[in-house]
């Protein structure tokens, strides 16, 4: 059976949107400060940089599959910071709504609204419901699954 869960996305210098902002989180979430901006611009490639060589990966600035497996951090129910903003940016990124005010709100707190989202993404998914944001939901997240 093939992985039915869409690659890790490709992203360098250059790219701005979705998902430079998540990946931006999950370098502040890794000790790497950067501003989320969503413009993977010359600071966010020097944290990408210095992320790389601090996990002894291939040092080029560019973030693929290699270095998203590295960056992401697993975040459940009562996580907070850097890495569930993250995961909740990504929900506002699918809020097709245009009000920032629905869904899970970018506080990085993993409460309830958060847990809601998480799960019924994994379940739309054909995945464990489980609210834990481990590798294939972060990988779905970040590669655009589910958005429009």
């Amino acid at each position: 059976m093939s992985d039915p869960i869409q690659p890790w996305p490709l992203v360098k210098q250059g790219s701005a949107g979705h998902p430079v902002k998540t990946l931006q989180y999950l370098l502040r979430a890794q000790g790497h400060p950067v501003v989320v901006d969503g413009i993977f611009g010359p600071n966010t490639n020097a944290a990408v940089r210095s992320f790389q060589a601090d996990k002894s990966l291939i040092v080029d600035g560019v973030v693929g599959a290699n270095t998203w497996t590295a960056v992401f951090i697993r975040v459940l129910s009562g996580s907070t910071g850097d890495a569930v903003r993250g995961v909740q940016e990504e929900f506002q990124f699918r809020n097709l709504s245009g009000d920032p005010s629905q869904g899970p709100q970018v506080d990085g707190i993993f409460g309830p609204v958060t847990d809601a989202a998480v799960r019924g993404f994994e379940s739309a998914l054909g995945l464990a419901a489980d609210g834990k944001v481990g590798a294939v939901t972060w990988r779905a997240l970040v590669s655009g699954m589910l958005s429009f």
